[in-house]
Parts: structure tokens; C-alpha cells; sequence
């Protein structure tokens, strides 16, 4: 069991919240009762996420995708006062954590990204900021990009929204999980052979196809699955908590 207050400090100071320029609140972002035991994870604070979250008693959900993102109307109707009033009702705390969890070294979804893909010893690319949104490596052996293909495809048990291949060997690939195609440009111009994303836009198919690089969209949610999971089970060993991964699916 832990105070809401010391696990909200907790995960400030572990995810540095502060020092990171975000597009909504990083931190506790609805407010539930004060003793934590059972805490949930997952991706996105969905309807269908809150609902399960509250079958399992669970006094605080954790998500990558919160509530109260910049530009989107502040009127709390519709859908968005479903969740909320579902986690008043409920008395469950909320906790979001979007771009700090990207860029974490350890817990943070590009860091899990690399993890998952038996990819030692990655590094953030000091061109992009914050730092740590985007990683790269060098592969331990080279692969062409059917083979790396295959082989994000067996990681993520899940078949890739789109592949762009090139035709020179791979030894050094950079990542961006979720909605970070923009970044291809960046990993081009580091000398990368490959990048992967979640998403793809119109433009990221002519970036890869004009510098070489290879390319991969492989699933915002798909991508985005692994920091969150890693997060809770550091909580719930450090502050002796029960803890659910639930993992709502989205071909997204």
C-alpha cells in the first residue's frame, strides 16, 4: 500500500516530469482516494479501460494517453465526462504520463521498444528533443528489411501496418514509438539504415524512398504497449502493490 501523494511524487521525480514541455498535465490528472493497493496499467484511459479497472477494484490507473491534451475542447460532455464521471463514481485515481514515459532510459517506451527486440546498448539521438524521443542502435548482426520485418512482426505478435523496403544491408536502425514518423528526416540524416514508427503519414513514404532508408510502420498502440507494463511492475515491486496490465486492443 502507498499514499497517493508519495506514489504521485514517486513518479515525478522518476519521470522528471518537470523538465519536459508536454502537449497535456503529466502527473495526476483526476483524483481518487488516497490509499493505493491495486493499481492498472494500460495504454490509453479508453471507456473500456475504466470499466475494467473498476471490476478489479483498482484505486489507480496508470495510462500513456490521458485526458486534457491541448487544443482539444476543454468542455467536459459526451464521452469525455462518461470516463470521468465513471472514475468519480468509482473513487479511482488517474495517472498520465505521455512524453516523459516515451523518453525514460529504462522505463520509457522506446527503451522497452529496444528490450523487446533484443537490441543492446541503445542510444538517444541527441538531434532530437526531448531527449530519448528517439533511440537507435546498431543491430548485433545485419538483416535486409524483409528480415527485419519479420522479425518486429514476431516481437509485437502483430503484422505491420506498412514496410518500405531498401535494398543495402541493415546495420543500424532508429526508432520513434506511437506518432513519431516525423522523425524519419532526423534519422536519415544521422546515417540510420532503417527507422521504425507507429505511424505513418502521406510524406514519410517519399522520405524513405528518396534517402534509402527503410522503413517500418508498426502500430501506435502496439508500439506504445511496453513502457506503461514495465512502469506498473516497478511500482507494484517497489511499493508492494497488486498490479493488471490490460492491454484493450487497437489495430491503430
Amino acid at each position: 500500500m502507498v499514499q497517493r501523494s508519495e506514489l504521485q511524487n514517486y513518479l515525478s521525480d522518476l519521470l522528471q516530469i518537470d523538465r519536459i514541455r508536454d502537449f497535456c498535465p503529466n502527473g495526476l490528472q483526476i483524483e481518487g482516494r488516497e490509499q493505493v493497493k491495486t493499481i492498472v496499467t494500460g495504454v490509453t484511459a479508453s471507456q473500456a479501460l475504466v470499466d475494467q479497472a473498476i471490476a478489479l477494484k483498482a484505486d489507480a490507473i496508470l495510462v500513456h494517453h490521458g485526458y486534457f491534451w491541448k487544443n482539444e475542447p476543454a468542455v467536459i460532455t459526451g464521452m469525455k465526462k462518461r470516463r470521468i464521471q465513471a472514475l468519480l463514481k468509482a473513487d479511482i485515481n488517474l495517472f498520465g504520463y505521455h512524453l516523459p514515459l516515451d523518453v525514460h532510459p529504462e522505463f520509457g517506451n522506446n527503451a522497452q521498444l529496444a528490450k523487446l527486440f533484443g537490441w543492446p546498448q541503445p542510444q538517444a539521438l541527441l538531434s532530437a528533443e526531448p531527449e530519448g524521443v528517439v533511440m537507435g542502435c546498431r543491430l548485433p548482426a545485419p538483416m535486409n528489411s524483409v528480415e527485419l520485418g519479420e522479425h518486429l512482426e514476431s516481437c509485437l505478435q502483430r503484422t505491420l501496418t506498412v514496410r518500405i523496403d531498401n535494398d543495402t544491408p541493415i546495420h543500424n536502425v532508429a526508432w520513434c514509438t506511437g506518432g513519431g514518423q516525423g522523425y524519419i528526416d532526423q534519422a536519415a540524416a544521422a546515417g540510420f539504415d532503417a527507422f521504425i514508427s507507429g505511424e505513418i503519414s502521406e510524406q514519410t513514404t517519399h522520405s524513405a524512398q528518396e534517402q534509402g532508408v527503410a522503413y517500418f510502420a508498426a502500430g501506435h498502440h502496439a508500439t506504445e504497449r511496453y513502457g506503461i507494463k514495465a512502469l506498473g511492475e516497478h511500482l507494484a515491486n517497489r511499493f508492494d502493490l497488486q498490479h493488471h496490465f490490460i492491454d484493450i486492443d487497437n489495430p491503430a
